[in-house]
């Protein structure tokens, strides 16, 4: 049997998990009684089957290879803590454990980091494959490992594939996992011994998920085929510096030593000279080649990232003059789309006695199929990571003549390679991926675009059209780097200077790091390897024919932005502005997130220690869960102005009196403040966004590009979205917050117009539109939930569904059925602390989530906090494949062991890998 799920001591299981259990037990009873049906299985499977992967956690195995006996403890959610007396020793158990958990998880990763889906998935998946074979993370990543990496990392690397492949000699796919047993039914895939490079290949997917601007990039010159210079900036406000405080507050850029200064500097900087002034037109012709671009994008895996815009996090540290222990607390939780199971993994990895020879003592969360751990603390120190947002990939329009391209009036030839990308089921296809001198040529992946790249329209500064146009993509991921090293040196970091060491290795993706330790002090770094340009910016593809829009080399460490113990005392890092512009000689990007949660996160952590007050561990963990609405907050005054003359109309206003404005899961106040912003969004700019940005499938009549203003129906042309619904525009993030906040107080702004239709007239000024919006929500609400608005609640719209991102998403309905989990009814929103995000053009639905949440108390690290998405299992019938859900949604924290006393304490199995 596997362990039972009581909650460990100081953890009630509370009606969720009975729930829990309840639930579990009624899927089990589903399958009994469809296999003795003999139907929807299309063959014989029994209980047996299903549970012949669950890993064994009693007892003794023997493993090859290991020095000595290892310990393997784990607690009544089935999260491990290892013990051994050797580095190797350890991180070759960490490698077993997690295959015996997880390997089906990673094995697929590895495929997709390979662009191998299609030997697992069939022609389904070639697509896939050719656009991530064109990236070629796989082949970086095995130069990353011969030539880049440390001796010791090897050594880590090698032992944990050790541990793999300990676990799966002998074995047959239905003994690793329930999605094996079904993929026999279609192909006889057999898994392969896991490698050290699997490993490393991982990051370039974190990277991909957390690239930065590349979104921006595409979408901003994807308006230029509607909308005006003046339109799109209006669209891409300035970071609002003066309202949203940077990450840095404290020190300067010396532009005498080139380094950045805790204590400041008086040097004024010029940033001549910093490559970064020029031209910031993107070049012509590139609507039809991007959009084309992005449609290769929307069909990867959601595995591979739901989309660069909005994904964030959370995370803050405040030192022990300002909390009840007198010790730094520090929270964390990174914002990634939803999948079965969590991304993240949990466990702790322990040295029985730390020396030379056994270095470490670490605990946290790390990824299925990486050795070390990511995010979490050792006996010393803490950490914890939210995305920089810096810009880090550029898109170059590529002039293509013959078997080269052109750059400063002369042909190159491509680099080129074939990849030969076998299908389960049929035939292998090979394809040729051309590289210039920024790239890989991307726009190979798509026949549309080859075809429009032959016809572009370019301005008269372009080179003739000839044989075309291409486009290529930049990525500092794409350069081989040393990622690996970092995560080892941070997991044994010991104090703040050898913490910044590690960060220097830690190149991509660029993350916010932030820092406390067990002496009392905080900080943060900036770490990441962040290109400097000659001409452009980074806002739009630069033209690949002219050498001036290269990249000229990469921000110094010495250089990038740090703060140590600051005067007030904490620092907040939520994906917001690093550093003032005015204070800091490089662009890091001209997208950051608008500092909507940080500032809130700012606020609120002010509000407690205002006049001398004290915060706890509970406070953070309130504070991960504030559901405010700085939307609402601009806006519901304003609403509650306009004069309804429906009644039903008029009742739902009234539920924004007195609202509060937190987005509670039973809240009708916020179901219909959200409908109500959605619609205005739709109707002051979605519908006025090109095709390409809009929901796929969502048809209106649109005005002619040359037409400005409305336009009568009789000049409108019938236009459909195409973009999928998680990815569309505007997606209601805190960036529309800041667009909306510019216009709000300009009644007649010209995006507040908007056309008649049969049912409604055109609209001309504010509030003639919040007024059809506050209808057009209600009507749409009344559509969704029903007309009693009694009935109403925010958690009835805003809903979190799991699904396993292979077969649950595009396997057999029964499939899908036994391997995906929800829905669960969520609090929180767009740009919240609690940022349950959802995309205001496609939907309410839950498209990223906060992943983990932790907060780690440095006075007594056993006092710290942690809860994961999804459980430790990917066994869809494990007790622990979702255990840790229902607490997640309730906001709850488990407790997190690290002592070797509180470790036994809640210990519920002990397995003993022994020689």
């Amino acid at each position: 049997m596997p362990p039972n799920t009581t909650a460990s001591s100081g953890q009630k299981p509370g009606k969720s998990g009975r729930k829990k259990g309840r639930k579990a037990r009624l899927f089990l009873i589903v399958l009994v009684l469809a296999i003795i049906g003999g139907v929807a299985f299309g063959g014989f499977w029994t209980v047996s089957t299903v549970r012949a992967s669950f890993p064994q956690t009693t007892g003794e195995i023997k493993l090859d290879g290991l020095s000595g006996p290892v310990d393997v403890k784990r607690d009544s959610y089935g999260i491990p803590q290892i013990y051994a007396s050797s580095d190797e020793d350890l991180f070759m158990a960490q490698g077993f454990v997690q295959a015996q958990d997880r390997f089906y998880e990673m094995d697929v990763r590895r495929h997709m980091t390979s662009g191998r889906l299609s030997e697992m998935f069939g022609s389904g998946t070639v697509d896939d494959d050719e656009f991530l074979r064109t990236l070629g993370w796989d082949r970086v990543a095995k130069e990353e490992y011969d030539t880049k990496l440390s001796d010791s990392t090897k050594k880590y690397l090698q032992a944990y594939a050790k541990g793999v492949n300990a676990y799966l000699k002998g074995k047959d796919g239905k003994d690793i996992s329930l999605e094996y047993a079904a993929l026999g039914f279609e192909n006889d895939y057999k898994p392969q011994e896991w490698t050290p490079v699997d490993s490393v290949a991982w990051l370039k997917a974190m990277a991909w998920d957390l690239r930065g601007n590349m979104d921006d990039e595409i979408d901003r010159s994807l308006m230029t085929s509607r909308l005006g210079p003046q339109q799109i900036a209006d669209l891409y406000p300035e970071y609002p510096y003066s309202r949203n405080q940077t990450i840095v507050q404290e020190g300067e850029y010396d532009s005498a030593t080139q380094s950045y200064v805790q204590g400041g500097s008086s040097t004024t900087t010029d940033s001549a000279g910093t490559g970064l002034a020029g031209d910031t037109t993107a070049p012509a012709g590139l609507e039809s080649q991007l959009s084309g671009l992005y449609d290769v994008l929307d069909d990867l895996p959601t595995a591979v990232g739901v989309n660069g815009n909005g994904i964030g996090s959370n995370s803050w540290v405040v030192d022990g003059d300002h909390t009840i222990t007198g010790e730094p607390l520090l929270a964390n939780d990174p914002h990634l789309s939803p999948s079965l199971p969590s991304v993240w993994y949990q466990m702790g990895l322990h040295c029985t006695t730390v020396s030379a020879t056994c270095q470490y003592d670490v605990s946290g969360y790390t990824f299925a199929g990486m050795p070390g751990v990511i995010i979490g603390h050792n006996q010393d120190i803490a950490w914890g990571m939210t995305n920089s947002g810096v810009d880090v990939t550029d898109l170059y329009l590529e002039k293509l003549t013959g078997d080269g391209y052109q750059v400063d009036g002369k042909v190159k030839p491509f680099t080129t390679r074939k990849e030969t990308i076998k299908v389960a089921g049929g035939d292998s296809k090979t394809i040729v991926v051309r590289e210039t001198d920024n790239g890989p040529l991307v726009s190979d992946r798509n026949d549309e675009l080859v075809k429009v790249g032959e016809k572009a329209t370019v301005d008269s500064a372009a080179p003739d059209r000839g044989d075309g146009y291409g486009i290529s993509l930049r990525w500092t991921a794409l350069d081989p780097g040393n990622s690996m090293d970092a995560v080892f040196e941070l997991d044994k970091a010991s104090d703040w200077t050898e913490f910044r060491n590690a960060s220097a290795s830690f190149d991509v993706p660029s993350q916010n790091l932030i820092y406390a330790d067990t002496k009392g002090n905080i900080g943060y770094q900036l770490p990441g390897k962040i290109p400097t340009r000659g001409e452009g910016d980074g806002s739009l593809p630069a033209p690949g024919w002219d050498s001036k829009y290269n990249w000229t080399g990469y921000i110094k460490q010495a250089e990038l932005p740090y703060e140590y113990n600051p005067d007030r005392g904490y620092i907040v890092t939520a994906n917001q502005a690093v550093v003032d512009k005015d204070k800091y000689p490089y662009t890091l990007t001209t997208d950051w997130g608008y500092g909507t949660r940080s500032q809130r996160i700012t606020d609120l952590i002010e509000s407690k220690i205002k006049d001398g007050g004290k915060i706890s561990t509970e406070d953070m963990r309130q504070m991960q869960l504030d559901n405010s609405s700085e939307i609402a907050k601009l806006l519901v005054p304003k609403l509650l102005k306009i004069d309804v003359d429906d009644p039903d109309v008029r009742e739902a206003q009234k539920l924004l009196e007195g609202w509060d404005y937190t987005q509670d899961a039973d809240s009708a106040a916020a179901a219909y403040f959200n409908s109500v912003w959605r619609n205005i969004l739709k109707l002051a700019f979605g519908n006025k966004l090109p095709k390409e940005l809009r929901v796929e499938g969502q048809c209106l009549n649109v005005a002619p590009v040359d037409t400005t203003g409305p336009a009568d129906e009789d000049q409108t042309v019938r236009e459909c979205g195409q973009r999928a619904a998680d990815k569309a525009q505007p997606d209601g993030g805190d960036r529309w917050f800041e667009v909306v906040r510019n216009i709000i107080d300009d009644e007649d702004s010209d995006w507040w117009k908007s056309p008649k239709t049969r049912l409604d007239k055109a609209t001309d000024t504010r509030d003639e539109l919040f007024g059809r919006a506050l209808k057009d929500a209600r009507w749409e609400l009344t559509a969704k939930l029903g007309k009693d608005i009694d009935t109403w609640n925010w958690g009835r719209l805003h809903r979190l569904f799991l699904k396993n991102q292979t077969l649950g998403t595009e396997g057999p309905a029964y499939l899908q059925y036994m391997l995906n989990r929800g829905p669960w009814k969520l609090s929180g929103g767009e740009a919240t602390v609690n940022a349950t995000g959802w995309n205001a053009a496609g939907g309410y639905g839950v498209v990223w989530v906060p992943s983990m949440r932790m907060v780690v108390n440095l006075g007594d690290l056993d006092k710290s906090k942690w809860i994961n998405l999804t459980g430790a299992s990917g066994h869809a019938y494990s007790a622990h494949y979702t255990d840790q859900t229902d607490i997640w949604a309730e906001g709850q924290l488990l407790d997190w062991s690290f002592s070797k006393e509180a470790v036994e304490k809640g210990t519920s199995d002990t397995l003993v890998l022994k020689p």
